[in-house]
């Protein structure tokens, strides 16, 4: 079983270094006793970075993902002479911050939108895709039509001024059910989901989420929006924040 470090809270998105011990090794991969590297899922892509071992060698992670318990850390192959760590060993592990950071503000970005584009239209978010520069958003329904996309657009420039504090909070499945938050619930949680680990933004949204977050709204920065494209019977809306490079999916030792 590996400790999902990464989601103890908001603060917990912005360690890009830490330490652990290897628990085993299968081909190709390491699993670490806890980690804050984020595995695919949710529409956020796994983190990327190295692991140090007690030599101070240096292998590349260029995959997460989880399987049971356990959290997987693919690793590139090592180069000539380094010794992959053993079980019991102490490693630390480093983050590629560019591309977490990256995410998060993606990931906090489409937060912040879908509460929006609920608010304005009453359409919930049935799945969000991140890839830098940008992100999508699928919509339940078609956009209505005698809803101006003008106005969703100045609207969302006008809270993108503002600073809104992001929180992480936990609450027990059973509370969560007798009050959930009106824009979520188009993708049910999945029965052995309790605690919830909800992300707030003040005053504009409380959704239920696994993935690395800001600590404010003010950190996401510039974003271009395009309009409401039909798809799979609903809508999209498409996203790029301003500088954001297209990231590449290979790591390097």
């Amino acid at each position: 079983m590996t400790e999902a470090a990464y989601l103890a809270g908001t603060e917990a998105g912005y360690e890009r270094t830490f330490t652990a011990t290897v628990v085993s090794r299968p081909p190709g991969a390491i699993v670490l006793d806890r980690t804050f590297f984020y595995p695919v899922g949710g529409g956020q892509p796994a983190d990327r970075g190295w692991l140090t071992t007690s030599r101070g060698e240096r292998v590349a992670i260029t995959d997460v993902r989880k399987s049971g318990e356990a959290i997987v850390h693919a690793l590139a192959k090592p180069a000539p002479g380094v010794t992959l760590p053993a079980p019991g060993e102490r490693v630390e592990g480093e983050i590629d911050w560019a591309r977490r950071h990256a995410h998060m503000r993606l990931h906090t970005a489409q937060h912040l939108l879908s509460a929006l584009l609920f608010a304005q239209s009453g359409l919930r978010t049935r799945a969000a895709a991140l890839r830098i520069p940008g992100a999508t958003i699928d919509l339940e329904s078609t956009w209505p039509s005698a809803l101006p996309w003008t106005v969703v657009a100045e609207s969302v420039g006008a809270e993108l001024a503002r600073a809104r504090d992001v929180r992480i909070a936990f609450v027990r499945r059973a509370e969560w059910d007798r009050a959930p938050s009106a824009r979520s619930g188009a993708v049910p949680l999945a029965p052995h989901v309790d605690p919830v680990r909800i992300i707030e933004i003040d005053d504009v949204d409380r959704c239920p989420c696994g993935g690395t977050h800001l600590r404010s709204t003010s950190e996401i920065g510039p974003m271009e929006l395009s309009a409401p494209v039909p798809y799979a019977g609903g809508s999209r809306v498409g996203f790029t924040l301003r500088g954001l490079a297209a990231h590449s999916e290979r790591v390097t030792p």
